[in-house]
């Protein structure tokens, strides 16, 4: 169990300096993302992050631990949260963020 929870103190300190190196690569995208939706989670702000570096769904869904499906419907539900009409690419969404 301690194990497991030193584990997970270890995953979230990695996160934190990749969020870090994200935003000087990607002109603070995260803070822009918080700043415009400030009610996103943590799990969905890495969902933005993993989706504006065009990773397949596959890929995501190792990188959180969860399923395929898991990514889909974390998918979905950002859409509602960020308000994006049915036609809107959520992956353009995210990539002109920063341009408006």
């Amino acid at each position: 169990m301690i194990k497991t929870l030193s584990e997970d103190d270890n995953l979230d300190k990695e996160w934190e300096s990749f969020a870090k190196h994200f935003d000087k690569v990607h002109s603070d995208f995260m803070v822009g993302l918080k700043e415009k939706h400030p009610t996103i989670t943590p799990n969905e702000l890495k969902l933005c992050a993993y989706l504006r570096m065009n990773l397949s769904t596959k890929e995501i869904a190792q990188l959180m631990n969860i399923s395929v499906r898991g990514v889909e419907i974390s998918r979905y539900r950002l859409r509602k949260k960020l308000q994006l009409p049915s036609e809107a690419n959520l992956f353009d969404y995210l990539i002109n963020l920063q341009k408006k």
